[in-house]
């Protein structure tokens, strides 16, 4: 089970001399099957600002707690400060924030030249990280599927944050994995996403060519209090065993997975998931993931419930390398409806059809989206021989 919330105030904090932190053993997080929520988590009439606003779960407490103090050390390249954000008007709902600081002090991303680039250990990568960096290690317990080889899942600060609480999901560094989608990486994410209480902490993988800069497995997790369109966006299925879905009113049409909760079906779902992530990678297709609370398949509304966990995957035209004249990247927050603003002048002139243009320019051509679409169907039924 899960450490008590008092314990986490102190069990996930840097100590006070900063020569001690190297020696420092990484702190596990400790979770069960008991300490994931799948369902009754809703996001409240008034969203909160942050998430200390709403009940913290024992991981947000530790994640919280943890990140905040090592704000207070200067760990990160600049301070985050309470972001100008505004709802664009139109019928999308896109979540727009301003982050100059960001978008000047991140780190350069690496050279990618191919979606199945090897890792290069002379490249930064996250063994390089400073030892203050990691807030804890996730540790599954016996009780959850999946569990027959334990993995190192490290949660580490991303020191260019989009948002409150924004860490990386790291597996085992040492072991030099590139920034290809591997089943204990996405299990990880989606748990941490059910061990969260918030419904707006939200995790997602861009694929090399979707604008990952670092070619070292990675997953991105963060805090956002509001709602985006990929939550409730209706859908219509693609397969027979209604396993693959559809979602189609967005600017980007996105394959939309879900599952209720832990269990054989999330472990399905994580199969297919990544099964399909690796006909994009072998066919040299970039990609991008977001994982979010959601209301199923099918028919939704506004008002419609977060009964689960849907798993958007969009395939798009590869990007190497960042564009500066432009508002903002197109990436897996981008695709999902959240869109970090560069500059003040773009976030006060910044339009709907302006950023559905932006999104929309990363779509594959048509007939290569159909021809992924099939291929991606096809998958879905060999599973069901």
């Amino acid at each position: 089970m899960a450490l008590p919330h008092d314990s986490n105030e102190t069990s996930y904090l840097l100590p006070p001399n900063n020569e001690d932190w190297g020696g420092q053993t990484i702190p596990d997080f400790v979770y069960g099957q008991k300490d994931l929520t799948a369902e009754g988590i809703q996001w409240p009439r008034n969203a909160p600002g942050i998430p200390d606003a709403l009940p913290q779960s024992p991981f947000d407490a530790a994640l919280c707690s943890a990140w905040k103090q090592r704000v207070e050390l200067g760990l990160f390249r600049y301070r985050l400060r309470e972001l100008q954000t505004q709802i664009l008007p139109g019928a999308v709902g896109f979540v727009a924030q301003l982050n100059v600081e960001r978008g000047v002090q991140r780190r350069p991303p690496q050279t990618i030249k191919s979606v199945r680039q090897a890792f290069d250990p002379v490249q930064f990568n996250f063994n390089k990280i400073r030892p203050g960096e990691v807030l804890f290690r996730l540790h599954r317990e016996p009780d959850l599927p999946g569990t027959l080889l334990q993995e190192d899942i490290l949660v580490v600060i991303n020191v260019s944050p989009l948002e409150w609480g924004h860490v990386l999901l790291v597996p085992e560094p040492a072991r030099q994995l590139p920034q290809r989608l591997l089943p204990g990486a996405l299990r990880a994410g989606i748990e941490a996403v059910l061990l969260s209480l918030h419904p707006g902490f939200r995790v997602g993988f861009n694929s090399l060519g979707g604008l990952a800069s670092v070619n070292h497995l990675h997953l991105h997790g963060y805090y956002l209090a509001h709602r985006l369109p990929v939550e409730q966006a209706p859908s219509e299925p693609l397969d027979p065993g209604g396993h693959l879905h559809l979602l189609q009113d967005l600017p980007a049409p996105g394959f939309l997975f879900y599952a209720r909760g832990p269990g054989p079906d999330l472990e399905s779902l994580i199969s297919r998931v990544c099964r399909a992530t690796d006909y994009l990678t072998d066919h040299e297709i970039a990609h991008n993931l977001f994982v979010t609370r959601g209301a199923p398949p099918g028919k939704t509304s506004p008002s419609s419930a977060l009964t689960g966990v849907r798993v958007i995957l969009w395939a798009r035209k590869s990007s190497f390398g960042i564009k500066d004249g432009e508002a903002f990247n197109v990436a897996l927050c981008e695709l999902a409806g959240h869109l970090p603003v560069k500059t003040s002048q773009d976030f006060s002139s910044l339009t709907e059809a302006a950023a559905v243009a932006l999104i929309q320019d990363c779509r594959l051509p048509p007939s290569q989206a159909e021809e992924v679409q099939a291929a991606l169907v096809a998958l879905m039924s060999q599973e069901e021989q």
